[in-house]
């Protein structure tokens, strides 16, 4: 029921209006696609099938191509290299499309969290005027901790570079390779709560991820928790149990060693299968992205609390759901929460 000054203190959305447990945000961002299921899954379908589809004409004829002329161990080995860049590539490209699904589909988890409706085209309305900020932010969010792999392992390659002793080089990758991982998970950590910011708050590049880092402080393990347990989901849902249907079909109709026009086939059908398979696990990821910055913003600023004190203002404000009344209430400085909300840091 309403409450006393206007606003619906129990919104029957997909999202709860309060703050949230991990195993509330997991099944808020399957309920999202559930009840948006035609902008959702167009935008990841979209998203999965340039990544996707980019990656197995590139296999087809860079990799293809040497793997099919002679079987020696030199080719054979240049072949298994490069199926492992451009499989790294195609991770690096899917990790890249989840973040901008997260910016393009915050303003409908926006909504579905205030209980607002969502018009047809509203979500890209929302995000077109910052489509570029979104984009360099999520570009962000992926280099740096990119590079913060590569990085320790610099001594590595130097030593390589220079005929060093063997042992040196040894010691030189086991220190970096830990030291890498480690400072690309806690930066990434860090850092992924800026995509949803830079929309939702219309932040620049650069104040997304002062956000994100503010909204980090002092739960940092929580949320890398949380995007662990949705990794563990999207492996399962992505790799294995919607592949499944699709590696069969191809043993199937094409055997273990295609040729011809019967290897163009297998890889049309392992390319659908990668797409299907994607079009379902980006959009749960990238709610779970936008759902930890709800839950932050509403633990950390009072962002609910705030909501229900003003009341009818607030509800007014939003109106329908349309224009720039419903980003203003996300605007950080706005609906920061007062000395004694209670917020929950």
């Amino acid at each position: 029921m309403p409450g006393p000054d206007g606003w619906d203190d129990d919104v029957d959305g997909a999202v709860p209006f309060r703050p949230m447990s991990i195993s509330e945000m997991l099944d808020g961002a399957i309920a999202g696609i559930r009840r948006r299921p035609r902008t959702t899954l167009g935008l990841s379908v979209a998203i999965s099938t340039v990544v996707q589809v980019a990656g197995s004409v590139t296999a087809y004829y860079f990799v293809g191509r040497d793997a099919r002329g002679e079987v020696t161990p030199g080719v054979l080995l240049d072949s298994i290299g490069a199926q492992v860049t451009l499989g790294l590539a195609g991770l690096i490209l899917s990790a890249y499309g989840i973040l901008l699904m997260a910016g393009m589909t915050a303003p409908i988890l926006g909504r579905e969290l205030l209980g607002l409706p969502i018009a047809p085209g509203r979500a890209w309305r929302d995000v077109r005027p910052r489509l570029g900020r979104l984009a360099a932010t999520a570009g962000v969010v992926m280099v740096v901790p990119l590079l913060a792999l590569v990085l320790p392992a610099v001594p590595f390659f130097l030593l390589l570079a220079v005929d060093a002793h063997p042992a040196l080089g040894v010691l030189a990758g086991m220190a970096g390779l830990p030291v890498g991982v480690g400072l690309m998970v806690w930066l990434y950590v860090l850092l992924v709560q800026a995509v949803p910011a830079v929309v939702l708050e219309r932040q620049t590049v650069t104040g997304a991820l002062g956000r994100a880092r503010t909204l980090s402080k002092g739960r940092w393990l929580r949320t890398c928790g949380t995007l662990l347990l949705a990794l563990v989901v999207t492996v399962f849902m992505g790799f294995f149990a919607l592949r499944i249907p699709f590696l069969i079909v191809q043993l199937l109709f094409f055997g273990t060693e295609p040729e011809g026009g019967a290897a163009v086939a297998a890889l049309a059908v392992d390319t659908l299968g990668r797409i299907v398979s994607w079009s379902i696990v980006l959009p749960f990821d990238a709610g779970v992205i936008i759902l930890l910055y709800m839950d932050r913003r509403m633990r950390r600023e009072g962002f609910d609390l705030d909501l229900r004190t003003r009341g009818r203002s607030a509800a007014a404000m939003a109106g329908d759901g349309e224009g720039e009344g419903f980003i203003d209430l996300w605007r950080y400085g706005r609906t920061a929460a007062r000395p004694g909300t209670g917020a929950n840091p």
